[in-house]
Formats: C-alpha cells, sequence, structure tokens
C-alpha cells in the first residue's frame, strides 16, 4: 500500500470526533449533578432558554448556583489529576520524535482520546458513577493530549516544508481545518444531543478515533528516518535520552548569543502567558451558558461553540492575509491579544441570548497569536532543534492551559454566587501581561537569526543559513524579522 505524506486528514477527522464530545462532556457533567444535587429531573425545554418565567423562583436559583460551583470543581479536579501525566507524555513523545519519528506523538494521542470518549460511552449507557470519568481522564492522559497531537503534527508538516512562505500557509491551515470540522462536529452536537441523548455521540466520536488510528498507522508515511543515510552520526556519543527530553529547551538556549536568548525567553514567556489566560477563560464559556439568566439548551450551546470555533477560520484569513500585506508579526500577535480581551470583557457583561452570540465577533481574531509566535520561534532555532522546540512548547502550552484552566474553575467556583462575570474580567485583565511584553521584544528587535550561534553543528548552520536567506520580512515597526514559518 502507497503511504502518504499527509497529515491534514489525521487533524480534520480529529478535530471533528475531539469538538463531538468536548461542549457535551461539561453538558452530561452538569445534568447528573443536577439530578444528584437537587433530586429531580434536568429541566429540558424546547424554548431558546430553559429560564422560563415558571422556573424563576429562588429555590431553583440556589439549584443553579449549587451545581455551577460543584460543576466548575469537578473540572478542576479532571484537569489537575490528568495534568501531570499528559505534561510529561507531551514533553517525552515530541522530544523523542527527532529520533524515533514523528507518529508516535501522533499516534499515541489518538489512542489517549478513544480511551476517553469509550469511558464516556460506558458511563453514560450503564449511568455508572459520574465520578469515575475523573479517572478515565487520568487514564487518557498517560497517552497524551490534544497539545500532544497537534505537537506532533506541527513537527510532521515541518519536515516536510522548506519555504517559509509554504511553512505558514500549510500551518495556518491546520488551524483552518480545525475550524471547519470542529464547527459542523459543534452543531451536529447540539442535534445529536436533543435527538439521540448522549450515548450517540460518544458513539460516534469512538468510531471515529479508529478510523483515525487505521489511517495513522498504516497510510501515513514517517518523515524522520531513525538510521543516518551516510552513517556521518554513528561515531558521535549520544545523549541519554531522559537528558535530551528534560534539558532539550535549555541546550536551545545554551546555544544561542545573549540577545537571541533574550528574544525567545520573551516570546516563550508572551506565549504561555497568553495561553494561560485565553485558554483558562475559555474553559469557562460553556458553564457560564448553562447558568442564569442565559440558560441555554443543548442546540444553542452548538451554534455558540460553532460561532466560536470560527475563530479558527478568521484567524487562519487574518495571517494570511497580513502575511501577505506585509504587516509585521508582533502587531498581528497584538491584534490578536487585543482581541480577546475585548471578547473577555463582553463575556463578562452578556446577560441575554443575543449578546452572548455577538461576543463571537470581537473575538474573530483571537487565535493569530499561536501560530505567529510559534513561526518566529522555529525561525529563530536551528532546522535540527525544530523537535525539541516544538516538544517545549507543547509542554509548556499543556502545563499553562491547563493550569489556567484548573485556576479559572476555582476562581468561577468561588465567585458564581456574587457575580459570574468575574472570572472574565480576570482573564481580560492578565492578558495586559503578555501585551506589554510585546513591547519589550520590539525594543531588542527580532532580526537575530543573523547572529552566529554557540557550538552548532556544521550541517544545522548551513540549514540556519538557508532558510535566513529566504525571509527578509518587516516586524513591528522598528525591527526586521527572518522568521516568517508558522508551526501552530
Amino acid at each position: 500500500m502507497k503511504r502518504l505524506y499527509l497529515v491534514e486528514p489525521v487533524v480534520a477527522l480529529y478535530a471533528f470526533s475531539y469538538f463531538l464530545i468536548y461542549p457535551l462532556v461539561p453538558q452530561y457533567v452538569y445534568r447528573r449533578l443536577w439530578e444528584q444535587l437537587t433530586h429531580t429531573p434536568y429541566p429540558v425545554s424546547d424554548n431558546t432558554s430553559r429560564c422560563a418565567p415558571s422556573n424563576s423562583s429562588s429555590n431553583h436559583t440556589d439549584f443553579h448556583k449549587d451545581v455551577q460551583k460543584q460543576a466548575s470543581l469537578f473540572s478542576l479536579y479532571s484537569e489537575v489529576l490528568s495534568a501531570i501525566p499528559s505534561l510529561i507524555i507531551t514533553l517525552v513523545l515530541v522530544t523523542y520524535s527527532d529520533r524515533g519519528g514523528r507518529k508516535i506523538s501522533i499516534i499515541m494521542p489518538l489512542i489517549g482520546t478513544l480511551i476517553y470518549a469509550a469511558a464516556f460511552l460506558i458511563v453514560s449507557f450503564f449511568e455508572l458513577n459520574i465520578y469515575l470519568l475523573i479517572g478515565a481522564s487520568f487514564l487518557s492522559s498517560l497517552f497524551g493530549d490534544i497539545i500532544t497531537f497537534l505537537g506532533g503534527c506541527f513537527a510532521y508538516i515541518a519536515d516536510l516544508c522548506h519555504d517559509d512562505r509554504q511553512k505558514t500557509l500549510r500551518i495556518a491551515g491546520v488551524d483552518l481545518m480545525i475550524g471547519l470540522l470542529s464547527g459542523v462536529a459543534a452543531i451536529s452536537a447540539g442535534y445529536f444531543l436533543r435527538d439521540a441523548g448522549f450515548n450517540w455521540p460518544f458513539l460516534t466520536s469512538a468510531l471515529c478515533q479508529c478510523l483515525i488510528l487505521i489511517y495513522a498507522v498504516f497510510i501515513l508515511e514517517e518523515t524522520v528516518k531513525k538510521t543516518p543515510v551516510d552513517g556521518s552520526n554513528l561515531d558521535r556519543p549520544q545523549r541519554p535520552v531522559l537528558t535530551q527530553l528534560v534539558f532539550g529547551l535549555y541546550q536551545i538556549l545554551a546555544r544561542a548569543t545573549p540577545r537571541c536568548k533574550r528574544v525567545l525567553v520573551l516570546l516563550l514567556f508572551i506565549f504561555t502567558s497568553y495561553s494561560f489566560a485565553y485558554l483558562g477563560g475559555t474553559s469557562l464559556v460553556t458553564l457560564y451558558e448553562l447558568n442564569e439568566p442565559l440558560c441555554w439548551t443543548e442546540i444553542l450551546i452548538g451554534y455558540g461553540s460553532a460561532l466560536s470555533t470560527m475563530v479558527f477560520l478568521t484567524s487562519f484569513a487574518g495571517v494570511s492575509v497580513f502575511t501577505y500585506c506585509g504587516v509585521p508579526k508582533m502587531l498581528i500577535v497584538m491584534l490578536g491579544i487585543l482581541s480577546a480581551v475585548l471578547g473577555f470583557i463582553m463575556v463578562a457583561f452578556a446577560k441575554t441570548t443575543a449578546l452572548m452570540f455577538l461576543v463571537r465577533i470581537p473575538m474573530l481574531l483571537c487565535i493569530m497569536p499561536f501560530p505567529v509566535l510559534r513561526s518566529v520561534m522555529s525561525k529563530i532555532v536551528s532546522k535540527s532543534e525544530q523537535g525539541a522546540l516544538f516538544a517545549s512548547l507543547s509542554f509548556l502550552e499543556s502545563l499553562f492551559s491547563k493550569a489556567g484552566s484548573g485556576a479559572f474553575n476555582s476562581i468561577y467556583a468561588a465567585t458564581v454566587g456574587w457575580y459570574p462575570g468575574f472570572a472574565f474580567l480576570l482573564a481580560a485583565g492578565l492578558l495586559i501581561i503578555p501585551l506589554s511584553s510585546l513591547g519589550a521584544v520590539a525594543f531588542i528587535g527580532l532580526d537575530v537569526t543573523t547572529e552566529p550561534r554557540k557550538a552548532e553543528d556544521p550541517t544545522s548552520e548551513e540549514d540556519g543559513r538557508a532558510e535566513n536567506d529566504n525571509d527578509t520580512s518587516p516586524l513591528f515597526i522598528v525591527s526586521s524579522i527572518n522568521a516568517s514559518a508558522a508551526p501552530c
């Protein structure tokens, strides 16, 4: 069977199966907790909102507050328990892919997601104890998570693309596919839930994971050759695998010049601080929509989730257009962060269905910082360090996204009784930190790839010089960039 160097079908089908159950998980937990805490059936309505006048009693409001608090704590426990295993696996798999091949960092998370979907199906079908889902989350995290999967896919594409513009558009195209398929999945999930219950969406997701595994194992070609062709590396001493995993990022910084090191550290800080605030804040949106006064039904949540995934499409379009027009890369990052700030402020004060839908408009560009920051950092380091860089970025993104989700869920549980929108205002305030750090990057400048690197292999230096010759696009108003590849 002829194998293909085409990872996009894997990403597309994975996005559909993942986002088919992603909006359903908090709804399932919310309904089960409602039944346990109130000893009454969950109120289901065909209206645009479950907050009907007949339900507007003090007891009903108290029920919502109690269930909201317990649901946010459930998410907190699930995130905390699965955080450490997934972080370690992410770092190990994506870094190991430099020597062992990229496919392992793609296949392992697929197995974990299959276990996760199957566990939800079993708990839902047999109506088992809901807290078994926390154990399922821990078990699936032993195989990595979606960030591990995307890190492997980005490294896979980076191996195939040698032209800066091609790499930028192809990696941004991954965001496009995620947006398209996740939007379709989110809308389908709402109608699935209303007409067939929770079991069929979980079963469909599990079957999709099986199809993806078949493609990834038997059709997708490996880009990394485990044995060097010329045998030139056979006489070189090999570092212990654990040392390579733990100190991959340290080695990148150690080989860099002082100026390049400062830029990399600042870019990593912007990347992680944005991940913490943005991903932590967005993890609360479904819970917020289930609460009073919105009380959204599964159909509205499905459409809301679909509109939220439109940010992948609009961010892809934004990166493509801005890159084509020569807009400075850090200006693109700034626009993306400001987009998230405005969106979170609107969410905090959204009390009607119409306004909650309109929240998605200012957030249309909020994904742009991720591919652009990865683009800049990927260009700064040499080709031989791409795997270590992607492993570090995947690890840091997973760490700070889970830390953000846990922190914001605990804050939401503590503040939902007096002001549910406080957590979103906090997220908007925290985004000022990466915004202010952009000024420091602009002051130092990003034309650092023209500087010689320390203790680098000759082949890596040649790769770096070849790449540097291909890009002269401006970055911010005060500096020029030699980085327009965009692994996201």
